[in-house]
This record gives C-alpha cells, structure tokens and sequence, in this order.
C-alpha cells in the first residue's frame, strides 16, 4: 500500500488468540523503533510520533484488553487510522506526563491553547501542528489536556530538508509558559523520514 494512502483494514488484524502469542516478539521489534519515535520536549512534554506499525500495534492491544472482537474493530480503527501519516505529514500523539495528580493540574492550568502551539522546525522555518479537531483540548478554565493528536503537514521542500543532514531539526512548544525546543538526532530523523512517500 503507497504511504499517502495507509490505512488498517480489518483483513490486517490478527485473531486475538494469535496476536496474544505473538504480542511479545512483537512488542520487542517495536521497541527500538518507537525509541526513535519518541522525542522530549522540556521537563513534562513528550512528542510519540506514529506510524502504521505502531497504530496497529495499539489497534491489536485494543481488541485484545477490551475484548470487543469484530464488533469493536470498526470504532477502533476509526479512531486510530486518522494517527497514520499519510506520506507528506508526520503525526504525533503528544503528553505532558507528569505523575504527581496535584503538580499536572496545577501546570496543565498554565498551558491552555498549547495544542495550537507545538511546531516542527526545519531549517529556520517552523511548521505548526494541526491539532486534531475531534475534541477541544483546552477547557473554558484554560486547562489543557495532558494528551494531543498534531498533524504537521510538510511540502516538499520541507520533505527534502527533513532528509538533507545539513539541515537543523528540531520540534518546539512556542507556548508563554512552555517555551522549550529539542533537537532530532539523526537517528530519529532518519527513522521519521520513513513516514514520507
């Protein structure tokens, strides 16, 4: 399937009796590849850029934990599908993970309209992320969620950067009270330049 077109289809999914079988290996050949994936952003924040591996990955743990079956599959794959980049885009699901109940709501308080905020800087142009629009992250008190869904749409050119060594990555927070930037090492450049068609 072309990468501006992935999607899981329900002929993708295993049966839950076999993905419990193969669902260490399978967690294990992951793992390297979601640690690339996966990029801090100051002290609470922390980017989880998705694929098609790792959607349906959490698809099969899904059907498995919950144990819908078919009936379940259709919900899930509406809810996980729009996280596949689609081959000129990088998705990510984006946390402030703070463990402490009482310290996350005081912080989450202070970052209301992040979501809006997040970028992707290639070279010295910033791309901004589009949150996903199912459900408003930030409530009328200000609070933010401690969970984002961001698109960030690249051109071609940016494409081409992305993959250009030379060339300065890094993903940011533009937010007052949350400014912080990092750096993409190569690695991970290398493995999100596989999202690209």
């Amino acid at each position: 399937m072309p990468l501006a077109e992935r999607r899981i289809t329900p002929a993708d999914l295993l049966p839950d009796a076999e993905f419990a079988q193969r669902r260490k290996a399978w967690r294990a050949e992951l793992l390297p590849v979601k640690r690339l994936r996966r990029i801090a952003l100051g002290p609470y924040c922390t980017f989880y850029f998705e694929n098609y591996d790792t959607m349906l990955f959490q698809v099969q743990e899904m059907l498995l934990i919950e144990k819908g079956g078919a009936a379940q599959a259709p919900d899930e794959l509406a809810a996980y599908n729009p996280l596949i980049p689609q081959g000129s885009e990088l998705v990510a699901t984006v946390m402030f993970e703070i463990d402490d109940p009482v310290r996350r709501a005081a912080v989450l308080a202070q970052l209301g309209g992040a979501e809006d905020l997040f970028f992707i800087q290639v070279g010295g142009e910033r791309v901004m992320a589009v949150p996903e629009g199912d459900v408003e992250r930030t409530r009328e008190d200000g609070k933010t969620s401690s969970v984002h869904f961001l698109r960030f749409a690249l051109k071609p050119e940016h494409v081409a950067k992305f993959r250009d060594p030379g060339t300065e990555i890094l993903i940011g927070c533009a937010h007052e009270r949350y400014s912080h930037l990092a750096g993409l090492s190569p690695a991970s450049r290398a493995e999100l330049s596989r999202d690209f068609a």
